[in-house]
């Protein structure tokens, strides 16, 4: 297959996709996938498709394969990992979210959907203190709201330990 075919075959699924024809979306991804098995890019556009459908459990080993090799762009790379750990998590697979989640804040640590996922994750694995802590970082970090901001300092300084007891 050439190169062009392939980013013409890709685009036109993406697009599809985007169009809200999901179904037949994922379908293009998965002969397109048949036919570049180790193309990370294609395998993170079929994870994504199948997530959308709310197909979770076939995702998971398109978002592995996408992550497994080099070649997926920052923005993909990003969004794999977001995916595949939200996923994880919907499947029930929380330890695999959370190693997957605390992956992806390592790598974008200004990226609050990560963080936010990765709150449910530990939440979900009886890490309660560790998902209130980043929940409420997340929050002084980028919260927009008036009284938020005016408290940003003391939600900071009180989520680094929940329980402390001043006086």
């Amino acid at each position: 297959m050439h190169t062009q075919d392939r980013d013409t075959r890709l685009a036109e699924a993406v697009a599809l996709r985007e169009r809200g024809d999901r179904e037949e979306a994922r379908d293009r991804l998965v002969a397109l996938t048949a036919d570049h098995p180790d193309d990370p890019e294609i395998a993170y556009q079929t994870a994504w498709a199948h997530d959308v459908l709310g197909l979770e459990a076939q995702a998971v080993p398109y978002y592995e394969k996408a992550l497994a090799t080099e070649g997926l762009g920052t923005e993909d790379r990003r969004g794999a990992l977001l995916g595949l750990g939200s996923t994880y998590r919907t499947l029930g697979r929380y330890e695999d979210a959370v190693t997957t989640l605390r992956r992806g804040t390592e790598e974008f640590p200004d990226d609050g959907a990560l963080g936010a996922f990765l709150a449910m994750a530990l939440y979900n694995t009886g890490r309660h203190h560790d998902s209130t802590r980043l929940l409420l970082r997340l929050l002084a970090e980028t919260s927009e709201d008036p009284e938020v901001r005016r408290y940003r300092a003391a939600l900071t300084y009180y989520a680094e330990d929940l329980d402390r007891v001043e006086g």
